[in-house]
């Protein structure tokens, strides 16, 4: 076992860096939507889409 990760360190340490990243990024995107922000940054008067993101 510590032969595996002795010669795998650098595949592990990158693929827990990713995953962390990952995470992060998910973590966000909620408490964004759980605020109503929206992911565009724009107003959403024209928007086709803001029924999907701002529910009234």
């Amino acid at each position: 076992m510590l032969d595996f990760l002795a010669t795998n360190w650098g595949t592990i340490a990158v693929g827990a860096a990713v995953a962390a990243v990952v995470v992060l990024v998910i973590v966000k995107l909620r408490r964004d939507r759980k605020k109503g922000s929206s992911s565009c940054g724009c107003g959403c008067d024209h928007c086709p889409s803001s029924g999907m993101c701002h529910k009234k």
